[in-house]
């Protein structure tokens, strides 16, 4: 099995920086509560359905709310030839870290 890379909010962000593209893979309550902004939203179970359409030449940070259900994603999307690696600590990291999130209508987050 191979083993997905675990990256910091730190590193996540860099990433974007550089065009790396986030794959949400939460479910659509936990999406439409707030997302990290220009993330795409694939719900865990439709990732293989979408693995065929992801990006080949850039990261995919795969990211859940606590890391685990994106891991698995990112597990997967490797397997299938995509360079992905995981949020470490999901999206509790992400709010804790005050990075940028906005809601369901790209409005910023506020909690």
């Amino acid at each position: 099995m191979n083993e997905i890379d675990d990256v910091d909010v730190a590193r996540a962000l860099s990433l974007m920086s550089d065009g790396a593209l986030v794959l949400d893979v939460r479910e659509d309550e936990e999406w439409q509560a707030g997302h990290v902004p220009l993330a795409r939203h694939v719900a865990l179970s439709g990732v293989p359905d979408v693995v065929d359409d992801l990006p080949r030449d850039r990261v995919v940070i795969c990211v859940c709310r606590s890391g685990a259900r994106s891991a698995r994603a990112g597990r997967f999307l490797l397997e299938h030839g995509v360079h992905a690696v995981n949020l470490d600590g999901g999206m509790n990291a992400w709010f804790a870290a005050d990075a940028p999130m906005v809601s369901d209508e790209g409005e910023p987050y506020v909690a």
